[in-house]
């Protein structure tokens, strides 16, 4: 066995270590994941983590090559197995994320989208500032509870400053909104589907369990990595000036 044989195999380990293997009983199955399935066990579908390795492989690739060109990758992931894992990556990459329920039109219609972030900063930066002193108290309790509402749906979208370059979904399926958007938008995706999801629809879909917070978490881990990865190779702004 040579070293890629062995890493690959290492994977595999890890992913069979987190549930990664399991997929949705038979009768749930979407024909457009028959190529990524191995067998099934107990009516559930399994698997092959063979294909699951590298497909994984692909999608690090291109979300690599997103962030080396300083592009935005955004999160999507609001099923309560996934909450953590994505709010954690979303914090720790300083990237966009939704970990709660998807707000329509936070693609297609972005420009609007934008303009309830940018107040939700305003507030905020006169908040801090002090500046809301001059407001009545009944005015300042009204102008709190606007914080609080835009907080709940854009304090995690911020850092978004136009459309991403890119989409990383847990579910898909569930996540049918998001990705529709991303689609009409021609937005790439990477997703984490079970074997009930479209992969047609993907352009990087990762075959695996996406209901296990576990294996969940592995795949943003490793997606997030990716991530990095690509923004610590990426040209610095006074390296693209001396190119320029």
């Amino acid at each position: 066995m040579n070293a890629k044989e062995k890493q690959k195999n290492d994977k595999i380990e890890g992913l069979f270590k987190v549930g990664a293997h399991f997929g949705m009983i038979k009768s749930r199955r979407h024909p457009s994941t028959k190529g990524y399935i191995f067998g099934a066990k107990n009516k559930v579908e399994i698997f092959d983590l063979g294909k699951t390795v590298e497909a994984l492989e692909r999608a690090k690739e291109a979300v690599r090559s997103v962030a080396e060109n300083n592009g935005a990758m955004l999160i999507v992931g609001g099923k309560n197995e996934a909450q953590r894992a994505v709010s954690n990556a979303g914090e720790s990459l300083q990237a966009p994320y939704v970990a709660g329920r998807w707000l329509g039109g936070t693609l297609t219609n972005f420009s609007e989208i934008r303009k309830r972030i940018n107040k939700l900063e305003d507030l905020l930066s006169q908040k801090e500032k002090g500046e809301l002193a001059k407001y009545t108290k009944k005015e300042r309790l009204l102008i709190d509870r606007d914080i609080v509402y835009l907080q709940k749906f854009f304090s995690s979208l911020i850092t978004l400053k136009g459309l991403p370059k890119l989409m990383f979904v847990i579910d898909p399926k569930r996540e049918h909104i998001a990705v529709a958007e991303a689609l009409n938008l021609n937005i790439p995706i990477v997703a984490l589907a079970s074997s009930d999801c479209n992969v047609r629809e993907i352009d990087y879909p990762i075959p695996a369990n996406d209901s296990s917070a576990a294996s969940i978490a592995y795949f943003v881990n490793e997606i997030a990595q990716a991530y990095q990865k690509g923004k610590q190779d990426a040209p610095s702004t006074t390296e693209k000036t001396k190119v320029d």
